[in-house]
């Protein structure tokens, strides 16, 4: 588990750069470095997305993925963890920007005067222009730093190897990443630490009892798939479209599904 300690700290520790470098600059500079973000992680999505093998497998894990989480609102849950995280760590009328029960608690007020600041950042949100936002950050970081196969890898060599080399270079990375996201959305990254906590933490006290069914046509699919997620986080941070990316998370479950499947499939089918 100690690379799994490194990593989150590396998330902890860039973010907190971020925040300090964030209230040095003004607005505008934020929005920039808001954007910038969501071009490197779309172009970082691209890349991952083409490691795909068979692109059927794709196309079926991102349709039936994106149907089953928006069934299950996906998004919604997660972003429920985030502002419950944000209501017991943080306190009200932090510059992160309005919880989801503030707005519904000023809901009514801001409905009377269209122009009131809180009405002001849903419509701008909902729109698609980047601000900050502590469960979207929360949400968006946790989406970024969990897919990807050297999560998977990682975890696997650490739990069974002893070999921490692929999580001490994914925790640099995350690093460098948290410190353009903090400073672009706040704190809410922060937190996305708890997130690779559990998911990396549980991989690699897993990963004795799973590693054998991983291949890497499995790794492919799954790359593949999470580069298409981590595609639609940069749509959101370039403020092109707000789309609800979590809700497309059990893509890479079918994409790893498909593949174990199928060996079985096509016996059944004597190819």
């Amino acid at each position: 588990m100690l690379a799994v300690f490194v990593n989150c700290a590396a998330i902890v520790a860039g973010s907190v750069i971020g925040l300090l470098f964030a209230k040095k600059i003004p607005q505008k500079i934020n929005d920039a470095i808001q954007i910038a973000c969501g071009l490197v992680s779309f172009v970082i999505g691209v890349q991952m997305a083409f490691k795909y093998q068979n692109v059927v497998y794709l196309a079926l894990a991102l349709i039936l993925g994106g149907v089953v989480g928006t069934a299950l609102d996906i998004d919604g849950k997660i972003l429920k963890v985030g502002r419950f995280l944000e209501s017991v760590f943080l306190k009200k009328g932090t510059d992160d920007g309005a919880s989801a029960n503030d707005a519904a608690s000023t809901d009514s007020r801001d409905s009377s005067n269209p122009s009131s600041p809180t009405d002001s950042r849903a419509a701008e949100f909902s729109a698609g222009k980047p601000q900050k936002n502590f469960a979207y950050a929360f949400l968006n970081a946790s989406v970024l730093f969990c897919v990807g196969a050297m999560a998977i890898v990682g975890s696997f060599k650490a739990g069974i190897e002893g070999d921490y080399s692929i999580i001490f270079l994914k925790s640099v990375l995350d690093g460098f990443i948290a410190i353009g996201f903090a400073a672009a959305m706040g704190v809410g990254t922060a937190f996305s630490a708890l997130a690779i906590f559990v998911y990396q933490g549980a991989l690699t006290m897993l990963s004795v009892f799973i590693q054998r069914y991983v291949s890497e046509a499995l790794l492919s699919e799954i790359t593949g798939s999470g580069g298409a997620l981590i595609v639609l986080i940069g749509i959101n941070l370039m403020g092109l479209k707000k789309i609800k990316t979590a809700n497309y998370l059990p893509a890479v479950i079918f994409s790893a599904l498909f593949v174990l499947c199928e060996p079985f499939v096509r016996s059944l089918l004597g190819m």
